[in-house]
């Protein structure tokens, strides 16, 4: 059975940039631990598996490591696919059914996609010993939402010379997002995202990160949109907009790879 597969850059306009994202097509449901053993050979931030269902796809995430429960730019990676293969008409509304974030959705808007996403702010915390001392800097706040810590810093630049100490971050059970206001005109924040609880050190453009991020932005600056970058190594921009209790993310995604996994799949027991 031929099972195709693409590997895709999200929250860029460009390849080799933004974030890389594995998207495979099965035909039903696929056993976790081998779609766990594909993702591990992907070796890539985050691999999608879609599943068509009546009304949408089935969609699950898998990191090399371990299964996640949201993730930004494998989701853009696969409407982006869907439309481009043909597998979904240009017009139509791609809808994500998932196994702990309820039903996402994504539309075109143009050259870029729009994601449909929940908003998560975080709240104000004091901050683990191993979060501080990862990072090497004083933070201006740290706050707390489900799995992930939020961390302002001083300025844009601390932002970019961060070199985090990740064998204190692995102490943690949550993800690491540490924002400044950026100093460049075209960018309301900047951000990186350091997730070794979930076996990356540091992911390159996060669309979920960025539903927490919204929202503490939308506080701090008293508006509800905005154009961020993620100021990793490869680097990628992400609109957001903060609705209430949904945010919405913008990006754009290119496809790098076009090929079929030359195995079997292990499917669900019935």
């Amino acid at each position: 059975m031929s099972i195709p597969i693409f590997h895709v850059d999200a929250f860029t306009d460009r390849p080799f940039a933004g974030n890389p994202a594995a998207v495979c097509l099965l035909v039903e449901p696929g056993d976790p631990a081998w779609m766990q053993d594909v993702a591990a050979e992907m070796n890539l931030s985050e691999t999608a598996f879609l599943v068509p269902r009546p009304d949408g796809f089935d969609l699950r995430w898998f990191t090399p490591a371990i299964e996640v429960d949201l993730c930004g730019h494998a989701t853009l990676a696969s409407a982006h696919v869907l439309w481009e293969q043909g597998y979904l008409d240009p017009l139509s509304e791609a809808r994500f059914h998932t196994r702990a974030s309820g039903v996402l959705t994504a539309r075109r808007a143009g050259e870029w996609i729009e994601l449909d996403f929940p908003t998560c702010p975080p709240t104000e915390c004091s901050p683990p010993a191993a979060l501080l001392e990862g990072l090497g800097v004083e933070p201006v706040w740290v706050g707390r939402h489900g799995k992930n810590h939020l961390v302002e810093v001083d300025s844009e630049q601390t932002v970019r010379d961060l070199r985090p100490d990740f064998s204190n971050f692995s102490e943690l059970d949550t993800g690491v997002i540490v924002t400044s206001r950026s100093d460049d005109d075209r960018y309301d924040f900047v951000s990186r995202y350091f997730a070794t609880v979930f076996g990356i050190d540091e992911d390159p453009v996060t669309g979920s990160a960025h539903c927490y991020l919204g929202p503490y932005w939308q506080q701090r600056l008293g508006r509800d949109t905005f154009t961020a970058y993620q100021a990793s190594e490869r680097g990628g921009v992400v609109k957001v907009t903060v609705e209430g209790e949904r945010t919405r993310l913008g990006g754009q995604a290119v496809t790098v790879i076009r090929g079929e996994l030359a195995t079997t799949p292990v499917v669900v027991s019935a």
